[in-house]
């Protein structure tokens, strides 16, 4: 018998990536992918993959793990539970956030999130940093410091009264990014609206979860990533756009892809499958299906869709947060919360990936190659782990995730492996499921069972990568009116 070539082949599989689709084999030593061809030698362990599609492992760059909020609520999930129910989602690679709120050291902040993800992660990981209080020490200290660290992507709220960062203050973070090639990623809505709004539903009686969707006025969107991109665009430094949820927002990115912002933007599973009526259950039960921005109407749903295909968005997050609904999460507040008492959130870093190829793939929406594109490799390209991540090539990880294009699934809360008890989709049936999952050569998921080790997961350290690149010149550099601009900055 010939002495073994690598250390695991997956033998006989359709292998996906963004461009194309072939059968190969995919040879493996050690934790990177060494070899795709058909009929490759043999290997220490095998895995027959015929009738399977060998596809990149997920990731996922938009999840709040073991993160508490700003209202004092730690959310469901430890790292190893989340990172449990990703691998079972066929998601190997994670980002989530390391958040700072108002008084606390940016630093510190990062360091002993590190600690929660070095104990638990099942699979490799990221973090963002949420900025919610970009203090002098913050800006010209921390930042510059943890960007070299590897952190290189800035979370920022442009609303939330206990986060939100109001337009100076996000100018100087936009602008510490664009010192340090990082990337600022923003959750964008119209506080003023909002919390106008608020208060009048409030004072009208109007309370249950479904008004939750009245308060976030879809204008209060479309404003505020007007407002955003304009300031981005000032001092011509590239920004994520998070959770796209309006016909309107998309619109406002289009037109300023069109004219050449490096803006980059996302949406999400609850986006492209519910509704606001989702919300509309008896009693508190609405506030399962409560996050913020809102699920809109399948009008938005189509536009989210249409800009998927053209380019405009480029990935499909989860936005993983975790609130189980009893007193520890979402009824804090009690049985009988107005929609401002409770945790905006959903769970979803398990589920993603089989709602969406159940859509795209097994019914034919955007197809097997845009699947692999808008959930692995694009995102990896974006947040500067490609190519090590998110595709299938020579010399990557051997991160892999085997689907069953066949496999029908209905699901259900009991399925799930993360901590909140319940997911927003039950009941939903897909075609197609991940049933054998690796991580850098290992099988940490198979047929069901998990074989992945806490603490197993490696921290992914990322520059600023070509996405944090600056597309051109300053505004300010550009108007013969205002040559003194480059000494402001």
């Amino acid at each position: 018998m010939s002495e073994p070539l690598f250390d695991l082949v997956v033998r006989g599989g359709t292998v996906a990536t963004a461009s194309d689709v072939f059968r190969s084999d995919v040879g493996i030593t050690g934790d990177r992918i060494t070899a795709l061809g058909t009929d490759l030698g043999p290997g220490r362990k095998e895995i027959e993959a015929r009738d399977r599609l060998v596809l990149p492992g997920g990731v996922d760059t938009h999840a709040h793990i073991e993160q508490l909020s700003a209202a004092g609520i730690m959310n469901a999930d430890t790292f190893e539970s989340a990172t449990r129910a990703a691998a079972f989602g066929g998601t190997t690679t994670v980002i989530s956030f390391a958040a700072q709120h108002v008084g606390m050291c940016l630093t510190r902040v990062v360091e002993e999130y590190h600690a929660l993800a070095r104990q638990g992660a099942l699979i490799d990981y990221a973090f963002h940093m949420i900025v919610a209080d970009p203090t002098v020490e913050a800006i010209e200290e921390d930042i510059p410091a943890l960007v070299a660290a590897g952190h290189s992507s800035i979370k920022v709220f442009m609303t939330y009264d206990r986060l939100k960062v109001d337009d100076e203050k996000l100018l100087d973070v936009l602008l510490a990014a664009r010192r340090t090639q990082a990337l600022v990623c923003v959750h964008a809505e119209n506080h003023g609206i909002i919390a106008w709004m608020v208060k009048r539903l409030l004072a009208k009686g109007y309370t249950a979860p479904k008004y939750h969707a009245v308060s976030h006025a879809r204008i209060s969107e479309a404003e505020a990533f007007t407002r955003l991109i304009g300031m981005a665009e000032l001092l011509d430094q590239p920004i994520m756009i998070f959770h796209v949820s309006t016909r309107e927002g998309a619109a406002v990115i289009r037109e300023a892809r069109g004219r050449g912002v490096k803006v980059f933007a996302e949406t999400c599973p609850q986006y492209l499958f519910m509704t606001a009526a989702d919300l509309d259950k008896p009693g508190s039960e609405g506030a399962k299906w409560m996050c913020s921005p809102p699920p809109r109407t399948t009008d938005d749903q189509e536009a989210l869709w249409r800009a998927l295909a053209l380019g405009d968005l480029q990935t499909i997050s989860s936005d993983h947060a975790p609130y189980r609904y009893d007193e520890s999460g979402k009824l804090m507040a009690g049985p009988s919360p107005t929609f401002k008492q409770i945790a905006n959130g959903l769970p979803g870093l398990e589920t993603r990936l089989p709602l969406l190829f159940d859509a795209m793939v097994s019914k034919g929406r955007l197809g097997l190659e845009k699947f692999v594109e808008v959930t692995a490799t694009a995102p990896a390209r974006i947040y500067n782990l490609h190519p090590r991540k998110g595709s299938i090539a020579i010399g990557t990880d051997a991160d892999l995730a085997l689907w069953d294009p066949d496999r029908e699934v209905t699901l259900a809360d009991e399925m799930t492996h993360d901590r909140v008890s319940y997911t927003p989709f039950a009941g939903r049936r897909v075609r197609g499921w991940p049933v054998t999952v690796l991580s850098r050569g290992r099988v940490i998921v198979d047929d069901g069972k998990l074989y992945g080790e806490p603490g197993s997961g490696q921290f992914l350290a990322r520059s600023g990568g070509e996405a944090a690149r600056p597309a051109g010149r300053l505004v300010a550099e550009m108007d013969p009116t205002r040559n003194f601009g480059a000494d402001l900055l």
